[in-house]
C-alpha cells in the first residue's frame, strides 16, 4: 500500500484528503481516493467526497500535506557510524532516543523556517517508520512488521549549536517546520525483515542544491528496525501514526536561506524543502 495527503478545494473550503499511490512512468501517481487513517479525526470528521469525482492526477499537481498524523516523532541518533565519526562523537552503546513535537512537521515543498536563535542549520536525510498498530514492550521473539504501517522520508532538521549548547536535543531538534515528512507513506519496501527474511535494504540519498552530500544505506544502520521497534516499545507505547525517524547517514551540514534540500529513498520518492530565515 502506498498513499498520500493533500489539500482539496471544494466549495471553496480546503478539505484534507488521502489517496492511493501508484507508480507510473517512474512518477509518483494519485490513483483514487482512500478512507482517512483512524487516527486523523479531522480528515475522518470531513464531508464526505465522491470518489467518482476524482479524477487521477501526478502528485506534483496536489497540495501534498505530511502523510503522517503523529502524536509523537521518536528519533534516533548516531545510528550510523559514519555519521557519529563526522561529528566526533563514539558510537553509542545502546539506541540514542529524543523527540521532536508533533508542531514540526512540514509539508513537502514546504519551507523550513531558520530560527533567528540559531546560527548553524543542518539538513538530515533520514527513513522512518509509521507505525499502524498500537504496541508496547515487544518482546524479542515476535515478529514488528504487523506494527509498522509503512515508510516515508524524514529531514530532521537540527539547529547544531542549539544542539551542541544544550547537551539536551529538544530545543535544538524540535522548532517549528523542523521535520518535513512525506510525500508518500509505502509498505512496498522492506527494510526491516523478520527472523526468517532478512532485510532489503533501501538507499538515502539527500542532495543540497542539487548536489549529492549525503548517500548510505539502511544495511549500516547501527540498530536494525527491529531492534528499534522493541528498544522503543520497552519504554512507551507507540499509537497508529507515530513516526520513528532512524538515523541518518554522513555527510550532514549546513543550509543557507535559499537552498533547496531533496531526499530521495528507493520507493518513497523524493522530499523537497526549501530553507528561509525564520
Amino acid at each position: 500500500m502506498r498513499y498520500a495527503k493533500f489539500l482539496s478545494l471544494e466549495s471553496g473550503a480546503f478539505i484534507p484528503r488521502y489517496t492511493f499511490v501508484e507508480q507510473r512512468d517512474n512518477a509518483l501517481w494519485a490513483s483514487e481516493l482512500m478512507d482517512p487513517p483512524e487516527e486523523d479525526l479531522a480528515a475522518q470528521l470531513a464531508p464526505p467526497m465522491s470518489r467518482d469525482g476524482f479524477q487521477s492526477r501526478s502528485l506534483t499537481d496536489l497540495h501534498l500535506l505530511a502523510p503522517v498524523h503523529a502524536s509523537k516523532i521518536v528519533c534516533v541518533g548516531r545510528n550510523y557510524r559514519d555519521h557519529a565519526a563526522e561529528l566526533g562523537n563514539e558510537v553509542p552503546k545502546e539506541p540514542l532516543l529524543f523527540l521532536k513535537p508533533p508542531s514540526s512537521l512540514l509539508a513537502p515543498k514546504g519551507v523550513v523556517r531558520m530560527p533567528a536563535l540559531s546560527s548553524r542549520v543542518d539538513y538530515e536525510g533520514e527513513l522512518a517508520i509509521v507505525i499502524g498498530r498500537r504496541c508496547h514492550n515487544l518482546n524479542p521473539s515476535e515478529d514488528v512488521r504487523p506494527y509498522i504501517r509503512g515508510y516515508t522520508i524524514v529531514n530532521d532538521v537540527t539547529a547544531r549549536d542549539i544542539q551542541k549548547s544544550d547537551g539536551q536535543w529538544t530545543r535544538g531538534k524540535g522548532f517549528d517546520t523542523f521535520c518535513p515528512a512525506g510525500p508518500i507513506v509505502s509498505s512496498g519496501i522492506d527494510p526491516c525483515g523478520s527472523e526468517t527474511t532478512p532485510p532489503t535494504p533501501v538507499t538515502v540519498t539527500t542532495r543540497l542544491n542539487g548536489t549529492v552530500k549525503q548517500q548510505g544505506s539502511t544495511r549500516d544502520l547501527i540498530f536494525p528496525i527491529a531492534y528499534l521497534m522493541r528498544y522503543i516499545t520497552a519504554t512507551m507505547t507507540l499509537e497508529p501514526g507515530d513516526l520513528i525517524p532512524t538515523g541518518t547517514p554522513a555527510g550532514v551540514g549546513p543550509v543557507q536561506p535559499g537552498d533547496r534540500v531533496q531526499i530521495e529513498i528507493d520507493g518513497l520518492g523524493t522530499l523537497e524543502n526549501t530553507f528561509a530565515a525564520g
